[in-house]
């Protein structure tokens, strides 16, 4: 293998933990010579980067499902990259990967098993795209509305976050499925994507009206599976609306996440008494060893023309800190990507 000319690689080191919403100086940029692999070990240089409401939970100390990022260590991330340099067998030059490269320009993988090193198929789809419907995003939505909401046919399915990474494919699961679907969103342009085209049967719009208003009119028979991506107030108002048996899928709480103050749990959750319901957490890494069935489902809808995804990509490592916090204002329209490098 022939020496790599030198290169620099910036990276974005966690410099404190938040306190509520990330600010600039919980940040370090940092700039580091890439070295050479050894033995078994793969370069990859980063092309882009998933931001996902997950990595605010990642900066806190205390017991979660994955250890927080330590301070001066470089912030957690998946990416899909290519492969400059590779002294593993299994991974050759010019392979596009996807992989936990972290926020930084080049990654050094010294364990491809940990870091989740996987090829990734350019015909399927883009790059983007493995980082939304068939990346952790479309993992975390097929797998949570699947095996823990256990749709059935012609039931009525609500998705909050409905317009957002998670939630755009867990109401197109949903209806390829079979069931009614209803989302809710920040606006009307988010509204109107979920219905037209997400093909949603409806979206409540939070910002502009009452979402309890909203359910009683478009799910006149009540909810039988919330797959719940905010948490706070619109949890607590889709508890009162729920069927008997329903199932309440918890994947994230974004409306909760930059809290000074305790997490507001649901204050209706005896309804899950009354109901008889199931509320149920899920974390997508207890899927790992079926991420290869879910992809194929998908790749195959996206080929039919039965799914679509969306991505709002954002260019430069640099601007990183202000485009991670466009998920805690809604100001991502659909899977936030950061690019990195062209490929």
């Amino acid at each position: 293998m022939a020496a790599l000319a030198p290169l620099s690689n910036r990276q974005f080191r966690l410099a404190a933990r938040p306190v509520g919403l990330p600010k600039a100086s919980d940040w370090k940029l940092t700039a580091e010579p890439v070295a050479e692999p050894a033995e078994g070990q793969v370069l990859v240089k980063v092309l882009q980067l998933s931001l996902d409401p997950a990595m605010r939970g990642w900066m806190n100390e205390g017991r979660s499902y994955i250890p927080p990022v330590g301070i001066g260590e470089v912030m957690r991330a998946i990416g899909v990259g290519k492969v400059v340099a590779s002294k593993n067998s299994a991974f050759a030059l010019g392979d596009m990967v996807a992989g936990g490269f972290g926020i930084q320009e080049y990654c050094l993988v010294e364990d491809a098993k940990r870091l989740g090193l996987n090829k990734i198929d350019l015909r399927l789809a883009p790059p983007e795209k493995w980082l939304n419907a068939l990346g952790m995003p479309g993992m975390t939505a097929y797998f949570g509305l699947l095996e823990v909401g256990q749709p059935k046919e012609g039931e009525t399915v609500v998705v909050s976050g409905a317009a957002g990474a998670v939630g755009q494919t867990v109401g197109q699961v949903a209806r390829i499925k079979g069931c009614r679907v209803v989302g809710i969103a920040g606006g009307k342009a988010k509204c109107d994507f979920v219905v037209n085209e997400l093909k949603f049967d409806a979206c409540i719009d939070y910002k502009s009206g009452s979402v309890r208003d909203g359910l009683k009119q478009h799910c006149p028979k009540g909810v039988d599976v919330y797959f719940d991506n905010v948490g706070g107030d619109i949890l607590d108002v889709v508890l009162t609306r729920i069927n008997k048996h329903a199932r309440i899928v918890i994947c994230g709480a974004i409306s909760q996440y930059n809290n000074t103050t305790p997490v507001k749990g649901p204050s209706n959750y005896m309804m899950l008494l009354v109901a008889r319901a199931r509320m149920q957490g899920m974390v997508v890494f207890d899927y790992a060893d079926r991420y290869g069935t879910a992809i194929k489902d998908i790749a195959q809808w996206m080929k039919e023309g039965k799914f679509i995804s969306r991505e709002d990509v954002v260019d430069g490592i640099e601007n990183f800190p202000a485009t991670l916090n466009k998920l805690f204002s809604g100001g991502n329209f659909g899977k936030l990507v950061l690019r990195v490098a062209e490929g």
